[in-house]
């Protein structure tokens, strides 16, 4: 279930290079808390990532999802249950600057820190599949206070920043993953294995984005809850609400 109107609004946010784009925010029942931005899939800000801001809302954080597509042209917006979904979705994602995406979710952050219903300035990230990247990527270059990372495809890739990486950090993963292989996963675990305040799950059957409910190729319900509740008790204890 989305957020009641009354508790969700439009919100802009500025880039570091002037840019100027618009995010979803949306409040918990209190009207205040600690902040989350949520990054989101390829699909774009969807009521997927809407209802996932609803989910943090209910632990009692205000959340924030930045539209990263609003620099490309074309569709911003793919709903996951429509014709040639997933083509459509990888096609506005090759547009996509990545770095400049890891940069606009990065001034998400410190735009959350800066609205009034958010507790003592503090804000941390999550994201999802390209969202999951995004998360690490922030990590590693600013300063969140908390990092959740579900099934990010860009994080193998980028593991000789892993020691840039200071805030907790929660990774989620599932074992058909066809996007990110094995090995990938074993690296990203090895990469952070002993170091505190770090969790890295491993779930037994699902393949890529497996939490989003509205992707029937990918959904799985099972690992999503398991996932879900490992997020709640990491956040819980790592930055509680």
């Amino acid at each position: 279930m989305l957020p009641a109107m009354s508790n969700s609004r439009e919100e802009h946010i500025r880039g570091d290079d002037g840019h100027e784009f618009t995010g979803y925010l949306s409040l918990p029942e209190s009207g205040s808390g600690p902040g989350m931005v949520v990054i989101q899939e390829i699909f774009g800000v969807t009521d997927y990532i809407k209802g996932v801001c609803a989910r943090l809302n209910e632990l009692g954080y205000v959340a924030l999802a930045p539209d990263l597509y609003s620099r490309i042209g074309g569709e911003s917006v793919i709903d996951e249950r429509s014709e040639n979904a997933l083509p459509r979705a990888f096609g506005s994602m090759q547009k996509l600057d990545m770095a400049q995406a890891a940069r606009d979710s990065a001034s998400a952050v410190d735009h959350l820190r800066t609205v009034s219903a958010v507790s003592d300035g503090r804000a941390g990230i999550i994201g999802f599949c390209l969202g999951g990247g995004m998360a690490y990527l922030v990590a590693a270059g600013s300063e969140p206070d908390v990092a959740v990372c579900y099934y990010g495809s860009a994080i193998p890739g980028n593991l000789d920043k892993a020691a840039d990486v200071h805030c907790p950090v929660l990774f989620e993963f599932g074992d058909a993953d066809e996007y990110i292989t094995a090995e990938q996963r074993a690296a990203v675990e090895k990469s952070f294995e002993g170091r505190p305040h770090t969790e890295f799950h491993l779930h037994h059957g699902p393949n890529h984005a497996f939490d989003n409910h509205n992707a029937d190729l990918f959904y799985h319900p099972e690992a999503a809850a398991a996932a879900w509740k490992e997020t709640t008790a990491f956040l819980r204890r790592e930055f509680p609400a």
